[in-house]
């Protein structure tokens, strides 16, 4: 067998800092994990009755490469509603296997060597590798905290170069939760705009904004066609382990996104996309009944962690805190190993979204209530002996 049977670009790459931390708490009892970003709820019982009634009724084929039309006309309806946004359903929508394939299939489609892509960090973990993966290459704007982790006008123009063909904006944003309102999204459409740059806009969280009204990137002023939109069920709906997700944009990206979703993938499981389908025209209560519940827990949540001293800005959105750690003097690392073995509660470190997030760490309040007490109770001890 030859020495470099494995690919040089994949063996440079960093391993998920999540999946790296989390290896540790493999084998442990008795941990709260604050880690993964993952609903505690059950898909609604609509939803997965839906699923079951499908395959009783025998729906267990392939599906066309874009998705079911049922699926597609599904989401172009629901976006009109939403938002007033209109997308064709044969040829600008994609349906695919998660956003996170969605993310790949964008990269592979629109990349050549030596383009540029533009990451806001800290960032979600896959985000720059994807765009490596694809031949292109990450350019991360670091973010400050004085601006609440928010990218700004200055910065964005700080970073445009020739070679940046996108910009990949994720909000609400995993790790952060901040989101932009549409004043500040538009302030940064007028210099993409200017520049002629694409947009990736992942938007998954956009059912779970709190404190102001979402707006998709597409909706700006000459926005829709140079904008890939991204979004799924994973996290309004609870459906996770379901893996359905959705792109719509240019039909010249969508065919070539397609192309390569076709013969790597071929379809997303059609019982996943008939679930979807009930999704989007189901009742909407409990989605409503679980955004209440991550807003309680987020109001709980930040409260505690400046109380105990772990200055913690309210996210605008998704089900994530960002606390300073650095009064401790311990590195995020350091902080997330060492709440880990003494006390068992299981935080990300911040370092896991890039350097930027040194000094920070990540806990995900999709948590029940009960245990986000008690792991903040054991952090609070944690600091005292520290």
């Amino acid at each position: 067998m030859k020495k470099n049977i494995v690919s040089q670009k994949v063996k440079e790459m960093r391993p998920s800092g999540i999946r790296a931390f989390f290896d540790l708490v493999l084998g442990m009892e008795d941990v709260i994990s604050l880690g993964v970003g993952e609903p505690d709820f059950v898909t609604p019982w609509h939803i997965r009755e839906s699923a079951i009634y499908s395959i009783e009724e025998g729906y267990t084929s392939y599906t066309s490469n874009k998705g079911l039309v049922k699926l597609r006309t599904y989401i172009a309806q629901n976006l009109k509603k939403r938002f007033g946004l209109k997308y064709d359903t044969n040829e600008e929508i994609l349906v695919t296997v998660g956003v996170s394939e969605a993310i790949d299939l964008v990269m592979r489609a629109i990349l050549n060597p030596g383009d540029k892509v533009l990451i806001c960090s800290p960032s979600y973990v896959s985000y720059g590798p994807v765009a490596e993966l694809a031949g292109g290459q990450a350019k991360f704007i670091s973010l400050k905290p004085g601006n609440g982790f928010k990218l700004t006008p200055q910065d964005l123009k700080k970073n445009i170069d020739p070679d940046v063909k996108a910009i990949l904006l994720n909000y609400p944003c995993n790790p952060t939760g901040v989101s932009y309102t549409k004043k500040e999204l538009g302030a940064l459409n007028s210099i993409i705009e200017k520049h002629d740059i694409l947009v990736i806009s992942d938007e998954v969280y956009d059912e779970l904004t709190y404190d102001f009204d979402h707006t998709p990137f597409p909706t700006l002023p000459g926005a829709r066609g140079r904008t890939v939109y991204l979004n799924g069920f994973s996290k309004a709906y609870a459906m996770t382990g379901w893996r359905v997700g959705f792109a719509c944009g240019p039909k010249e990206v969508i065919q070539a996104m397609t192309k390569i979703h076709q013969y790597t993938i071929m379809c997303a499981p059609i019982v996943s996309q008939m679930a979807a389908c009930e999704a989007l025209v189901g009742p909407r209560k409990p989605i409503e009944e679980m955004k209440r519940e991550y807003q309680r827990r987020r109001e709980f949540v930040t409260s505690r962690l400046n109380e105990m001293g772990l200055s913690c800005h309210k996210p605008d959105g998704a089900f994530y805190a960002f606390p300073s750690i650095k009064k401790t003097g311990l590195s995020s690392g350091l902080f997330a190993t060492r709440l880990l073995k003494s006390k068992k509660v299981a935080v990300v470190p911040g370092t896991a979204f890039g350097p930027e997030g040194e000094g920070y760490v990540r806990i995900s309040y999709a948590s029940g209530f009960d245990q986000l007490k008690e792991a903040l109770s054991r952090m609070e001890e944690f600091i005292k002996k520290n």
